[in-house]
């Protein structure tokens, strides 16, 4: 067995305890990327009184999602150990969503009802998808995909900010008390991960979150209300009902094409850690398997009132760690997923978490992503047509977002759509693929010796 092998591959057994540990490293992991999601959508539309049964649901769904994805029922699952829950992808176009809802007079029931159909339906897109992906490496490029993420991370970044100095409304916005607070959470972040010991990089997020929770205690900005706490509750199908709205969902139904390329990413890079083969007709059964499951998972969360769902890249860092492989684990992953959704108690805690703590955490989330993004643009040959593609695609995203006045001048319908820099700079990408003519060396390129094909982005 080589160093690099797997302590327990995929089909092994451990025993129960060395299954427990695991699957609480995987929780660790993901904790923080199953949640705040929800949090920041919650926040920005002002559903704070919903957020304990939403924070409930995520958790709940993200479970159920993580047991289909990693046991495989059928063609259903890649049977990888491979853990669920909302991309930080579909953030900004649901807050874009959820704000032209408000616009229009919804309620809150009706802005989570709009939300959840148009989930409900974009998620048919995904399991159309789990059959054709060979058919979408023409117009999914990587280029686009970069451009696409990148856009997601600098789109979001003004949200993040915003939490760290108070959020939308505080009488406090921008004191050093609250830039303070977001300083020490970066700053615990940062030591966790330039720290040589694993465990600390692995959950670099949760701890800054707790640091920054006792500290805001401490300073007084750790308000929380928890004199009528429910611990048990079962979930509700279908509680606000289910909505629509057509310029809503077309930056959502952008968003589950690129998270289908991603998933093909992180399902490479968990069977790669895992051992198993990153080709063949086993390997293509597996891509195939997890992106129906994508599909299927973020219909169930529709269902269940909360937002898609989709691979974790996180966790492949963790099979790399502990050597266990083993898709057995994904049941204790699920098992502990499932009890913390049932105790909405937990979603009332985490709802009071102090904005500028939040904020901090998922400003380097989005950096993070907006680098991701980079790193995947930064793997492709540099021809004529990949920067101009880049160029304008970053440039029509950026601008509908910074400059939004410029599509007054269009029907209500497309100003809505268009305003989405993930629509207008992802739409921008894939006519500049299949229009423009193929790819000539960009002039510093030109002479350089060609030293092989890049590598395709690690996940």
């Amino acid at each position: 067995m080589s160093a690099d092998s797997p302590v327990y591959r995929l089909e092994d057994r451990p025993g129960p305890l060395a299954s427990l540990l695991a699957a609480f490293q995987h929780v660790l992991a993901s904790f923080v990327g199953i949640i705040a999601p929800s949090l920041i959508v919650g926040g920005a539309l002002g559903l704070e009184q919903y957020l304990p049964y939403l924070l409930s649901m995520a958790l709940f769904v993200s479970g159920v999602a993580t047991w289909i994805q990693s046991q495989r029922l059928g063609p259903l699952g890649s049977g990888l150990l491979s853990i669920q829950g909302t991309s930080f992808s579909f953030v900004a176009a649901l807050i874009a969503a959820g704000q032209a809802a408000r616009t229009d007079g919804a309620s809150d029931e009706a802005v989570i009802a709009t939300l959840i159909g148009v989930c409900a339906l974009g998620s048919f897109i995904e399991i159309a998808l789990g059959g054709m992906l060979h058919r979408l490496k023409r117009i999914i490029t990587p280029t686009v995909t970069g451009v696409v993420v990148t856009l997601i991370g600098l789109s979001l970044v003004k949200v993040g900010v915003t939490d760290m100095a108070g959020g939308v409304g505080a009488e406090d916005f921008g004191s050093l008390a609250n830039l303070g607070l977001a300083a020490l959470v970066i700053v615990v972040v940062l030591a966790c991960q330039m720290s040589r010991h694993p465990w600390l990089r692995i959950g670099s997020v949760f701890y800054g979150l707790v640091i920054g929770c006792v500290a805001a205690v401490f300073t007084g900005h750790f308000n929380a209300e928890l004199e009528s706490l429910r611990w048990f509750a079962l979930p509700q199908p279908l509680r606000f009902g289910i909505g629509f709205d057509w310029a809503a969902f077309v930056p959502v139904a952008f968003i589950f094409l690129v998270t289908a390329i991603e998933t093909v990413g992180d399902l490479t890079g968990t069977a790669r850690a895992s051992g198993e083969p990153i080709s063949g007709p086993e390997h293509q059964r597996r891509l195939r398997g997890g992106v129906l499951a994508d599909g299927v998972n973020s219909l169930l969360a529709a269902l269940f009132n909360t937002f898609p769902n989709t691979t974790f890249s996180q966790n492949t860092g963790v099979v790399q760690l502990t050597g266990v492989a083993s898709r057995h684990v994904g049941r204790y992953v699920a098992a502990i997923l499932l009890l913390l959704g049932l105790v909405p108690a937990l979603g009332s805690v985490l709802q009071y978490i102090p904005r500028p703590v939040l904020g901090a955490a998922t400003t380097l989330m989005f950096g993070l992503i907006a680098v991701s993004g980079i790193r995947i643009l930064s793997d492709q040959a540099m021809t004529r047509k990949t920067i101009m593609t880049i160029a304008v695609s970053l440039g029509m995203g950026l601008g509908v977002q910074l400059v939004p006045e410029a599509l007054s001048g269009l029907p209500d319908t497309a100003r809505q759509i268009f305003a989405s820099p993930i629509t207008t700079g992802g739409l921008s990408a894939i006519l500049c693929t299949l229009l423009l003519p193929g790819g000539a060396p960009a002039p510093e390129e030109a002479h350089q010796p060609q030293a092989g094909v890049t590598p395709r982005r690690s996940s």
